[in-house]
């Protein structure tokens, strides 16, 4: 068996599913870039059925990127396989990723059909897609809950239908680790041409066991792991990229081991965070900003001694760069693009880099120290610039014992608007005097503030939910104002409906 484990990241697909972390065509090239420099072997770059915009990324992402293979999600639908094939056109290295529903559960009550019907089913979609390519997966979608015997069989007819990975999903993230690690020796040892085939795990984080049955899987024979970039995926999220690669790592006794450079996971992972405004928890494991962070006096004194006393890791190894460049007031642009290349985000172009430095001064002169994500919120801050909405001005008035009262300027495709208002609180005055002026029936159904490091001088993240005409829009701000940030979040939605 082959000691070589292939990453199959999905944070383009699965990963961008997340409510609010939707990337346009240009964001997604430079993720799959990224991606291409950490080393991953194949790249999930969307779901081109689903809508142009998917079936754009592909194609896009397909002329960007040079060695890894690019994969397209079907459903065993002959048109979706046509529209995946057509969307990998310009793939040096293609893939379709078709599949069906396996457990009884979606047998019955997603397709009201029965088992030998689905086996068809499936057959007929791998082989209508060895038409197109010859790389080509399947899913058994919700294999975590389907009888292993019959899975077995579902896993035999479809390599001898020319599938050349099978992916065993547990889609719901129900398995515990001994049990999806037999699942896959199961198959290993009871599917005939098992190796004309690569096994793939893709493990969901719903009872926090993404992670641990993803290595079950390694363990008993898998050898492609689909994983995504801070383990971000629907509902609690897949398993984390940076997690398997550094257990192999680390646990060198194993024997597996991946193409994964790890001086660029956190890069990439900042950059993720940053496009999607997803913020990485302080205490997730490899990625967070708390993950060699050491405040217990004995864990200090020992790290101090020697840092194997309480670190496995050297941070250098993840690509934490210990070179503590502090920017203030007085920094360069030289050091502002170093920071901004040492998390992921290379500027080529000067002017962008004078816009960013521009804004950096304006948040400098508010702060004493700037952040690695202070700066990253300014990389991306740019893209407002083409809003149709903007924010001219706001001012707000509150306190104890009186009502809030808030002016607001918006310019709105180069016309100008004020209104005021007055609210309870100064962001609830605020949102009302911006409702006078776009006077649209909009609903907010969630409002989120974090501050993103520490201190009373900090920039605050807002996200919001805004409901308009029965559909759902996500918007962002950050200001080290929380009202202004808020107000920003509230425009983001707006400009993402007047689209």
């Amino acid at each position: 068996m082959s000691d070589r484990l292939f990453i199959f990241d999905t944070t383009l697909r699965d990963g961008e599913q997340v409510p609010g972390c939707q990337l346009n065509t240009v964001e997604k090239i430079q993720v799959a870039k990224q991606l291409e420099l950490l080393g991953v072997d194949v790249i999930e770059a969307g779901f081109p059925i689903s809508s142009p915009g998917d079936f754009n990324s592909v194609i896009e992402i397909s002329k960007a990127v040079t060695w890894p293979t690019i994969c397209a999600l079907t459903r065993a639908v002959e048109k979706d396989i046509d529209v995946a094939a057509e969307s990998l056109q310009y793939a040096k290295h293609k893939r379709i990723h078709t599949g069906i529903g396996t457990s009884d559960s979606h047998i019955k009550y997603k397709f009201n059909s029965n088992r030998e019907e689905i086996i068809e089913r499936a057959v007929r979609a791998v082989a209508y897609a060895k038409r197109y390519v010859e790389d080509v997966e399947f899913y058994a979608e919700d294999a975590g809950r389907t009888d292993n015997e019959y899975l077995a069989r579902v896993v035999e007819a479809v390599i001898k239908a020319g599938a050349t990975v099978v992916n065993i999903p547990d889609t719901t993230g129900y398995c515990m680790p001994d049990e999806y690690g037999a699942k896959i020796k199961y198959l290993m040892e009871h599917v005939n041409g098992i190796d004309k085939a690569i096994i793939s795990t893709h493990c969901h984080n719903d009872l926090g066991m993404a992670t641990a049955n993803t290595l079950q899987g390694v363990l008993n024979g898998a050898r492609q792991v689909e994983v995504t970039i801070n383990g971000i995926g629907e509902r609690a999220g897949n398993t984390s990229l940076e997690e398997i690669a550094m257990i192999l790592r680390c646990h060198k006794h194993v024997g597996i081991d991946t193409n994964i450079n790890t001086t660029k996971i956190y890069p990439t992972s900042r950059m993720v965070s940053s496009l999607m405004n997803m913020p990485v928890q302080p205490n997730k494991a490899i990625v967070g900003r708390n993950a060699f962070a050491h405040s217990s006096g004995i864990h200090q004194d020992g790290v101090l001694k020697n840092v194997q006393t309480y670190e496995i890791m050297d941070p250098k190894d993840v690509g934490l760069d210990d070179n503590a460049i502090v920017l203030t007031a007085r920094s360069g642009r030289a050091a502002l693009k170093y920071r901004l290349h040492v998390n992921g985000c290379d500027i080529e172009s000067e002017e962008r880099l004078d816009k960013i430095y521009k804004k950096f001064l304006e948040l400098a002169d508010k702060k004493k120290e700037i952040t690695d994500d202070d700066i990253l919120i300014l990389a991306g801050a740019d893209t407002a610039e083409s809003h149709a909405v903007k924010l001219d001005f706001l001012q707000v008035t509150t306190g104890m014992g009186c009502k809030s009262v808030a002016s607001i300027g918006l310019d709105i495709s180069g016309q100008k608007f004020e209104e005021a208002s007055s609210g309870n609180g100064p962001v609830d005055a605020a949102i009302k005097a911006l409702k006078k002026i776009i006077q649209k029936q909009m609903v907010l159904k969630e409002f989120t503030i974090q501050a993103i490091s520490k201190g009373s001088d900090d920039v605050g993240k807002v996200h919001m939910q805004v409901e308009y005409n029965g559909n759902v829009y996500y918007g962002f701000g950050a200001n080290t104002d929380i009202v202004t940030a808020s107000v920003e979040a509230y425009i983001d939605c707006i400009n993402k409906f007047r689209k």
